[in-house]
């Protein structure tokens, strides 16, 4: 999420992610679409694919997974490296054409792995890969980290078979770096381009991972999530994202923020697939001792919560007051409040959001703190130069040319200046933000008898500026869920000024599997997934 707002708020409204600023945008005239288009990448031959068809087609022999492989690198070439220059992908697995030939072979001998045998997917830049791929978190000071260990997570998707194609370029160190950073942009990747309009924001700090699944460079993606960094690039790159619990998915060998918050995440461009992929990372880490808290309450198959007729009867919390003053979002929410209306959703009026706008400083307290004691904690035992924040903090002034050519670090000293957990400091704001978040939803849940809340995850995103950063304005539903560790799903709901517009639907702890079967239902009745077509300029 945009960390700097934390830092010159305390309000939400203000902290959080949303819609760009739109006056004087009411009358533009697009120009030509043969003119604004870029037009290679339009066609492709896995446009939309799915885990379900590809892996039919590979049961019946159509495609081999070294043939999805090449397909997947020829269309990443074609349009990330070159053509539109989404520039989402930071590195690409040498070894990923061996791995699947021999998961053909496997294939032929009839064994499977699991729901992923085969398929390519494309992982974060901070989660660690044990074989020749780099984890940087997307930091020049980080250049040369080879993990001696693979994630857990990491573990997960190849023991399912999945081919992990290559790494996706991110916000660097996950957006918490500086207060006047550009989403999606990192010393090591550069800037990564919305696929809609690609002189729009892609949304951080997944912001890879997003723009990768949406236009079609792998069939599913791995984000991580600390406050919007999974829903916000899903929501405005058009398409699906689940922020897990904390807990229900290892986090040990993820560059950290917060242990309180992050979390990885599928991505995806239909809820099957993410609900298929969450399906997959769902489990017990011993080297995670929050993932103990999930004992019993997770799934190995997500998919059995996949029910058309899911939104019939539920109780659906709404904010009472308008999230903010666009009116073309607004009337967006209000046609997808009928469509939730038309099929069996009850929906109730609630007051939540002011009591989120009092967190905003706390949260910024307990990120610093735990951002400091967890990357000290990673980079102590990283194969990597640096081996402490003072150091990576040493690195980027001594290298600023390259490593801060637009904005600075400014939450990176911050956090370097912060004491330790035992702060008197970091545990009111942790009891304030973190427990204090958690009781005020339960309570509002429970009185309310939901089971859900909804609204938009972002509204239409800003324009891409590294020299003064993000511009955000008044719509975003992150926080909630982020800093009471709940889980959150978005799912596209239509679009504003042409750009993709998601709508969330959040709970409480452990209820993913209800969460997934209201967002498919809403989903198949609405159908506002678009795939992009890499117009050159929003203005034209």
């Amino acid at each position: 999420m945009k960390r700097r707002d934390f830092l010159t708020t305390t309000t939400l409204a203000s902290a959080g992610l949303t819609s760009f600023l739109v006056s004087g945008c009411e009358g533009l005239t697009k120009s030509d679409e043969s003119d604004s288009n870029v037009e290679s990448g339009l066609n492709f031959e896995l446009d939309e694919e799915t885990i379900i068809s590809l892996t039919q087609k590979l049961d019946s022999g159509k495609y081999t997974s070294e043939q999805l492989v090449k397909l997947y690198l020829n269309r990443i070439e074609q349009i990330d490296a070159k053509g539109a220059k989404l520039n989402s992908v930071i590195e690409i697995n040498p070894d990923a054409l061996s791995i699947a030939k021999a998961m053909d072979s496997e294939i032929n001998s009839g064994k499977k792995r699991g729901p992923l045998h085969g398929l390519p997917i494309l992982i974060k830049d901070n989660i660690d890969t044990a074989d020749k791929m780099q984890t940087t978190a997307g930091s020049l000071a980080l250049e040369g980290n080879i993990a001696s260990k693979d994630a857990f997570i990491v573990t997960k998707l190849r023991e399912a078979g999945a081919i992990i194609l290559g790494k996706t370029n991110l916000s660097e160190w996950a957006n918490f770096r500086s207060t006047n950073s550009s989403s999606g942009w990192s010393s090591r990747g550069g800037q990564t381009k919305n696929p809609y309009f690609l002189d729009r924001n892609p949304c951080g700090s997944s912001a890879g991972s997003g723009v990768a699944v949406s236009a079609n460079l792998c069939v599913v993606a791995i984000g991580t999530e600390t406050d919007g960094s999974i829903v916000c690039p899903a929501s405005v790159s058009g398409v699906v994202g689940i922020k897990p619990t904390v807990g229900l998915v290892s986090r040990s060998g993820i560059i950290p923020i917060s242990k309180t918050q992050d979390t990885a995440g599928p991505m995806a461009r239909t809820v099957e697939d993410a609900a298929i992929l969450l399906g997959v990372l769902a489990a017990v880490d011993n080297n995670d001792s929050i993932t103990r808290e999930s004992t019993g309450k997770s799934f190995a198959d997500y998919t059995k919560f996949l029910d058309i007729n899911a939104l019939a009867g539920k109780r659906i919390g709404i904010e009472k007051k308008a999230q903010g003053n666009n009116k073309y979002v607004n009337e967006l929410f209000a046609v997808t409040v009928a469509i939730l209306k038309k099929n069996g959703a009850v929906l109730v009026e609630i007051d939540y959001l002011d009591k989120f706008n009092s967190l905003g400083a706390s949260e910024s307290e307990v990120l610093q703190y735990e951002f400091k004691d967890g990357v000290n904690n990673y980079l102590a035992n990283a194969n990597c130069k640096v081996k402490s924040l003072s150091e990576v903090i040493e690195f980027n002034r001594k290298n600023e040319d390259k490593a801060m050519p637009y904005f600075k670090q400014e939450l990176l000293e911050s956090s370097n200046a912060k004491s330790d957990l035992r702060d008197k400091k970091y545990l009111e704001a942790l009891e304030n933000s973190h427990v204090g978040s958690k009781n005020f939803l339960d309570k509002i849940f429970a009185d309310n008898q939901l089971d859900a809340i909804c609204g938009i995850t972002m509204g239409p995103t800003c324009s891409i500026d590294t020299i003064y950063g993000d511009r955000w304005g008044d719509y975003s539903l992150t926080t909630p869920a982020a800093i009471s560790g709940y889980p959150h799903i978005t799912v596209p709901c239509g679009k504003v000024y042409d750009l993709p517009v998601g709508l969330s639907f959040f709970g409480t702890a452990y209820t993913e599997g209800k969460l997934i079967g209201i967002a498919y239902s809403y989903e198949q009745a609405a159908k506002k997934r678009v795939k992009p077509d890499f117009k050159t300029s929003f203005l034209g």
